[in-house]
């Protein structure tokens, strides 16, 4: 009698991590991963972000100089590594959102336009395991593309400017390695605001099956944003706006750094993260699929 439950116990054992094995979603994150990084719509979005701060570097060189604009531009003379700084700060209005809100509105209505959404519902733990990749997927690509500018903007600002030294928006210098250590912690803030953007992507792509229509959706929400951080009149709303906060990696080139304004906009992020997925957690485990 003792055979059978030694036998039984093993059985259930051996069941337990099989089971969870299938519900771990590395295999499906990498196919996912593939997916984004091998469409050639997506390449072409990236390749878009990169050639920005190739313009802004040769039109910085072959002015030679300043003439106003963001404090990052007018430095871009002193340390070729504001190169990245000032390509983050322009494209955050309008590009790297919407090369996240490409990925994150054909996320899950990508996938019910060409009926394939079913077929991914038939594997173990279906809706919410679909979900937690499809988002894990979109803030992978939305760190990729912030670094992707980012590098791209720090070759081609060296090669052109030189680095050494940088001197910081409040007059002090830090030593090369120091001013590209913030540069990976703006990289890595952005990356968490774009993030959370995607989120709202995600819960915009459980809506509908037209993924054109969701990316729009998301372009508009995130330029509706922009314009009411804009108006005086709704000061109220700015703290609780997601793009209010996208700019505040400038606390980082300070000495010492400015942290409150940081971590204020990382909680923000967090939140439209954790709300937006929840969000579209409800509405997609109690959808019906038919495509």
């Amino acid at each position: 009698m003792a055979e059978p439950e030694v036998l039984g116990g093993e059985q259930a054992g051996s069941r337990a991590p099989a089971a969870a094995a299938r519900w771990l979603p590395t295999r499906f994150l990498v196919s996912e991963l593939e997916l984004i990084f091998r469409r050639r719509r997506n390449l072409a979005g990236l390749a878009v972000l990169a050639v920005v701060p190739i313009i802004l570097a040769v039109a910085v060189k072959t002015a030679g100089g300043g003439g106003g604009g963001p404090d990052f531009i007018d430095a871009i003379l002193g340390n070729g590594l504001f190169v990245a700084f000032a390509a983050l700060t322009l494209e955050l209005p309008l590009f790297l959102p919407l090369a996240v809100a490409t990925i994150a509105g054909d996320s899950v209505a990508g996938e019910a336009n060409i009926g394939t959404l079913r077929y991914l519902l038939t594997v173990p733990a279906g809706r919410t395991r679909l979900l937690v990749v499809k988002y894990a997927a979109i803030t992978v690509f939305a760190f990729a593309a912030a670094l992707l500018v980012a590098l791209v903007g720090s070759v081609i600002g060296l090669a052109l400017f030189g680095g050494g030294e940088m001197v910081l928006l409040s007059g002090t210098t830090t030593s090369f390695a120091g001013a590209v250590g913030r540069l990976l912690l703006t990289v890595a803030y952005v990356g968490c605001g774009l993030a959370a953007l995607g989120a709202i992507g995600l819960f915009v792509s459980t809506l509908t099956e037209q993924p054109i229509g969701a990316t729009v959706a998301v372009v508009l929400i995130n330029l509706m944003m922009i314009i009411c951080d804009t108006i005086e009149q709704l000061s109220w709303l700015h703290p609780w706006l997601l793009t209010h906060w996208w700019t505040a990696f400038g606390g980082l080139l300070r000495d010492p750094m400015a942290t409150a304004e940081l971590e204020r906009g990382l909680l923000t992020f967090a939140a439209y993260a954790v709300v937006f997925w929840l969000l579209a957690w409800a509405r997609f485990t109690t959808k019906d699929v038919t495509s």
